[in-house]
């Protein structure tokens, strides 16, 4: 497909949208270009048609079906968009007084409490921008408290090998030493290993559960004991929210800080770079070091706590309040599902994830933990079938791509050789699984009977396999202008 660029002719324009009261007389000269901007001369109808046609080219959770583990790409409800397209949340400028935006605020305020109840938190902040921000700000309010207690003896951040890759670079990036901790065959966390390592020096564990195996840590009461006797803290990595939603709390295991993927369990906007949010509840010995603004309720009015009201706060995670177009949607999502919808989230995610778990080892598929069930997700392994016959994880999600699936998570986590991670989400209906089910073992024959298809695929896409290292190297992003 041509560039938009080369699809145009000198002359053409789409200036109908242009607002009608635009006036370059009004802008100081020192502010105008001396040349013209390099852009395309197409007409509007161009234009539409041009970026309708890529989008039908690529593949969305709108289009296809997307189970990537760990991700929750699940349907995004329209109703929560045309909330957040309200005028008055759209047209609100984030340094208005708090007076102009009240009905914002209540909605944000209202927000931090059901995230709170939830997640069996004492409080939350919405101002992380997304969930690597909410991880950071976790494990900075856990620093903060160390130190607040002149407690500088704690170097070490525990994080299990099956952890999130964030995880580590989170602990990093607080100035800690990160101890990995490995997983047993049943992927629970090793207990002895943890209470060898565990010891004065240990600030906290960062832990996610349900894990990236797809399975619940069964012991985590005693974990967070070991944790707790030892000073530590504990952190939850809220990726997979989605599986406990509405059913067992955080803060009920014995977790002090987590951080939510509003993007992945409140059903807002996921992929492409953004936009999302990761929201943070703590216990109550860490709300005095929650990050600003934190939105309150005085009789009945509402404000945003600044520096002034929280001097022990960790501080800022970006120039205003979060993203507020998310944390709107993900707050009309809670509202409409209400207690009752939020426990049937997790309730057809973990039916979803056992049903296809099922239907792929009854199709002959290595399932990582078969004496395990399901939580929101699973490991399929294609080890045996690499050995078998060459064909590859990759090689068999881009296969599937001919098929009209997009291909679960690859290659993680790491501990399973050939790993498929499936998360079906409680969005799609038995039939989209069974046509999934059926994909899988269309590939697994092919892989058996021609491997070189398998290896060579996708086939009927508008591009075909890529060079990745390549095109993460050396990018070719810039247009420039035949002279």
């Amino acid at each position: 497909m041509k560039l938009i660029f080369e699809q145009g002719a000198s002359g053409r324009s789409a200036n109908a949208q242009l607002p009608p009261d635009t006036n370059i007389d009004d802008i100081p000269a020192h502010y105008l270009r001396t040349t013209p901007p390099v852009l395309p001369e197409v007409s509007e109808m161009d234009t539409v048609r041009h970026y309708t046609r890529l989008s039908q080219q690529n593949f969305s959770i709108d289009t296809h079906f997307y189970p990537l583990g760990s991700c929750t790409m699940k349907y995004n409800p329209r109703a929560c968009n045309s909330i957040a397209l309200l005028p008055g949340f759209l047209a609100r400028h984030p340094f208005a007084p708090a007076t102009t935006g009240q009905g914002y605020l209540s909605c944000l305020y209202e927000l931090q409490d059901i995230l709170a109840e939830l997640t069996g938190m004492h409080a939350v902040s919405l101002a992380p921008m997304a969930g690597a921000q909410g991880e950071f700000a976790g494990v900075a309010m856990i620093r903060a408290w160390h130190l607040a207690r002149g407690d500088t003896a704690r170097t070490e951040i525990i994080i299990p090998d099956a952890a999130h890759g964030t995880n580590p670079a989170t602990a990093a990036m607080c100035g800690y030493t990160v101890r990995e901790i490995p997983t047993d065959k049943q992927g629970n966390i090793d207990l002895d290993e943890l209470r060898r390592v565990t010891g004065p020096q240990t600030a906290g564990l960062m832990l996610t559960n349900p894990s990236t195996l797809g399975v619940f840590e069964q012991q985590i009461t005693e974990i967070a004991a070991i944790i707790h006797q030892a000073g530590g803290l504990l952190y939850y990595d809220g990726a997979n929210l989605n599986a406990i939603l509405g059913r067992i709390k955080p803060g009920d295991m014995g977790f002090d800080v987590v951080h939510i993927n509003l993007h992945k369990t409140f059903a807002t906007p996921h992929g492409g770079g953004g936009p999302g949010a990761g929201p943070v509840g703590v216990s109550a010995r860490l709300q005095p070091f929650l990050p600003l603004p934190v939105t309150v309720r005085e009789g009945e009015h509402y404000r945003l706590l600044d520096e002034t009201d929280r001097p022990y706060s960790i501080g800022r995670l970006s120039a205003n309040h979060g993203n507020g177009g998310v944390l709107l949607r993900a707050w009309a999502y809670a509202r409409m599902l209400g207690e009752p919808g939020m426990a049937r989230v997790a309730q057809f995610a973990t039916l979803n994830a056992n049903y296809l778990m099922a239907r792929l080892d009854q199709a002959g598929f290595d399932i990582a933990f078969p004496q395990r069930r399901a939580s929101h997700e699973f490991i399929v392994s294609l080890k045996r079938l690499k050995d078998e016959t060459g064909v590859s994880a990759m090689d068999f999600a881009k296969r599937l791509l001919d098929y009209g699936f997009h291909a679960p998570t690859t290659y993680f986590p790491m501990l399973v050789p050939e790993c498929l991670l499936i998360e079906p989400t409680e969005t799609e209906a038995k039939t989209t699984l069974d046509a999934f089910v059926a994909a899988m073992i269309a590939v697994a024959q092919e892989a058996r009977e021609t491997p070189e298809k398998v290896k060579s695929a996708p086939h009927t896409l508008p591009v075909r396999r890529l060079d990745d290292v390549r095109a993460a190297r050396k990018p070719d992003l810039a247009w420039k202008p035949q002279i």
